[in-house]
């Protein structure tokens, strides 16, 4: 069965106040944006979730069609792609590509999955781009206006037939103010959530805060990535685990913070490094390695 979603971006000044959604009815959708940032960043970001939440919820199989509005991303997905990779991520006149690491994630994301795009025109009462829109731009003017409350939807973890119900209450693990928290604040207090049940045993959530390229060595030595690692953190989410003490937390690059810190737990005290990298929707963590201490 085909899954239909239509998916939109909103920029108030764009660049400004942003926003993304995707919407498939009342009891299905998300959104999600930056206090800064384009109307295209926002176009590609409502596609990527989509296709990262259908992923989690174990639907990469099924048949999906996207409702877009934008010719950008569809041109991206369908037409640009594929020369922009043989040259190196760049366009034809030789600039890079804009929004690379979107684009990067859209390409593979939609890689042996069965997903085709469909144009709608904007603004023309569609009602499914409709309800994206007015999503996305509530969004955005929620970081417009300053307000800690953003709405992000029930995301697919909640069956469509139960539209009637309210929400779940979101854990507030994501939206500190950026204007008033340092990113050093920033990454302790999402390391901190990513040991916490709630965040462990949702897919979604973990996928916002893993890198595309995660990697960990754990204790063992073994290699694990992005996708591994949320298998295996969703299938046993129960943690006694607590972060113990933070080292310190060090810039390696302008967008990069490395944080040193020890937890405690059943297994005893262990000491980590995560290396954080600031992308266009927020610090992701890249790599991770334990060592257990005597």
């Amino acid at each position: 069965m085909t899954i239909v979603a239509a998916a939109d971006g909103s920029a108030l000044g764009n660049p400004g106040p942003a926003g993304w959604a995707w919407y498939v009815d009342d009891g299905c959708w998300a959104a999600g944006g930056w206090p800064h940032g384009t109307n295209n960043m926002g176009e590609l970001m409502a596609v990527v979730d989509l296709l990262e939440q259908t992923a989690a919820a174990g639907l990469s199989d099924e048949p999906l069609k996207v409702l877009c509005d934008s010719q950008y991303v569809i041109n991206t997905v369908t037409k640009w792609i594929p020369g922009w990779k043989r040259k190196g991520w760049r366009k034809a006149d030789g600039s890079p590509v804009l929004n690379l690491e979107l684009v990067k994630r859209l390409d593979e994301l939609v890689s042996g999955r069965d997903v085709a795009f469909e144009w709608v025109k904007g603004h023309a009462g569609h009602a499914m781009n409709e309800a994206a829109d007015v999503r996305a731009r509530a969004v955005a003017t929620a970081y417009q206006r300053g307000s800690a409350q953003i709405p992000t939807g029930p995301g697919w973890a909640r069956p469509a037939t139960d539209a009637a119900a309210e929400p779940p209450a979101e854990p507030v693990l994501f939206d500190a103010d950026p204007q008033v928290e340092s990113d050093e604040d920033a990454v302790v207090r999402l390391e901190r959530s990513l040991l916490t049940p709630e965040v462990r045993a949702d897919a979604s959530r973990l996928a916002e805060l893993l890198h595309p390229d995660f990697e960990e060595i754990g204790a063992s030595g073994r290699l694990w990535d992005r996708d591994t690692t949320i298998q295996a953190l969703t299938s046993a989410p129960a943690s006694e685990t607590e972060l113990a003490a933070v080292l310190h937390v060090s810039r390696a690059a302008s967008d990069a913070l490395l944080l040193v810190f020890e937890t405690s737990g059943p297994r005893g005290l262990a000491r980590r490094s995560s290396l954080w990298v600031k992308t266009v929707s927020g610090w992701r963590l890249r790599f991770h390695q334990g060592t257990p201490l005597d």
